[in-house]
């Protein structure tokens, strides 16, 4: 009994320590890994003592090996479905920042360590303020125990049911992401339509630098004035991530 108890602990420690591997947050480049294991194998000794044996142990290497890859694949689907909202907010920071002309003025992401738009910083600190506002981080991971309910150690199977999901909702991500930069995405094709007149009516005058300080200001300003309109999508959004989480478990163990 201590053997198959041990074997679903080394199992369980498997997919959620690829779930935190991509989780929001916690796969942030300045969260050690060593506080990354721990805390999987803290939750692993927690979930454990819920399930039920293995009715089934493989006998040879191999069929361990694949169990695990199995089960690494189920954490970084979830994981993925998990953080799919902050690569949207990302998306639209970028875009917001294309459009005021920011892109050039790029700092270092402390999350990701890679080079990121200020608009982008900021889109991404907000999702991360109300992810843990709203206590999503432990919504979540008690989700993580709910999904072996729905898809047990062993019971994943890809299905087209599954693919159609994720495809979907990765979809979701250019549609949003443009949504949520709407607004200053008009405003500086406003701007520019207005100084391309100008430049028109005025040759004499260098209409594209003139309108650099005009865009950015403008879009600064609408930047700041959609936050609100932005993190109320994202509340809502986060609202229905639970469930979504459940979801694509249960379309990956076949329910």
């Amino acid at each position: 009994m201590f053997n198959l108890d041990l074997n679903n602990w080394m199992l369980v420690f498997v997919r959620i320590s690829a779930l935190l591997a991509v989780f929001p947050l916690f796969s942030a480049s300045n969260v050690p890994v060593r506080l990354r294991t721990a805390l999987s194998a803290l939750v692993a000794f927690l979930v454990t003592p819920l399930l039920p044996a293995m009715p089934s142990v493989p006998s040879n290497a191999l069929g361990w090996i694949g169990l695990m890859i199995a089960e690494v694949g189920i954490g970084l689907l979830l994981g993925f479905v998990a953080r799919l909202l902050f690569y949207i907010l990302e998306f639209a920071g970028s875009v917001a920042a294309t459009e005021m002309g920011l892109n050039m003025a790029a700092t270092l992401n402390p999350f990701s360590q890679s080079r990121s738009e200020v608009p982008s910083l900021v889109l991404y600190y907000l999702g991360a303020i109300i992810f843990l506002t709203m206590d999503m981080h432990h919504w979540l991971l008690v989700g993580f125990q709910r999904t072996y309910q729905l898809l047990p150690i062993g019971g994943a199977h890809l299905r087209e049911a599954l693919l159609v999901d994720i495809v979907g909702r990765t979809s979701q991500l250019f549609v949003l992401g443009l949504l949520m930069a709407a607004p200053v995405i008009a405003v500086a094709f406003l701007i520019n339509l207005v100084f391309s007149v100008l430049g028109r009516a005025v040759p004499q005058i260098n209409a594209f630098m003139e309108s650099l300080a005009v865009r950015i200001l403008a879009g600064m300003t609408v930047f700041g004035l959609m936050l609100n309109l932005v993190g109320q999508h994202t509340v809502n959004y986060f609202k229905r991530l639970p469930e979504d989480f459940l979801r694509v478990a249960q379309l990956l163990g076949g329910g």
